[in-house]
């Protein structure tokens, strides 16, 4: 199981939104998002916009391009495009670090 932890910014004037539109998610989104081997995944903001994601996955390349495939994603994405400071997708923003330590 791959652990994929990644970064992205939240525009400061759009933080409280973004936080009321992740205490909503579609149903459907959630659903794909299973569906697609996305597991454990969270997503923690501080304020000052940074967006942390953290997610479980077996290959997160495959989970990312079965998401990219899907309706859902598409109206996701583009809703929240808005909500970011980076000018591509979050989708593609989406970098994962590079992991030093894990403590099981």
């Amino acid at each position: 199981m791959q652990r994929v932890c990644f970064l992205l910014k939240v525009r400061e004037d759009r933080k409280d939104e973004y936080r009321e539109r992740h205490a909503a998610v579609w149903p459907e989104m959630l659903a794909a998002l299973s569906e697609a081997g996305w597991h454990n995944y969270s997503l923690f903001l501080r304020e000052d916009g940074l967006l942390v994601g953290y997610l479980e996955t077996e290959d997160f390349d495959a989970a990312r391009e079965a998401m990219a495939r899907t309706e859902v994603n598409a109206r996701w994405q583009s809703e929240m495009a808005g909500f970011f400071e980076q000018e591509e997708a979050a989708d593609e923003a989406m970098v994962p670090l590079t992991e030093v330590f894990h403590l099981a």
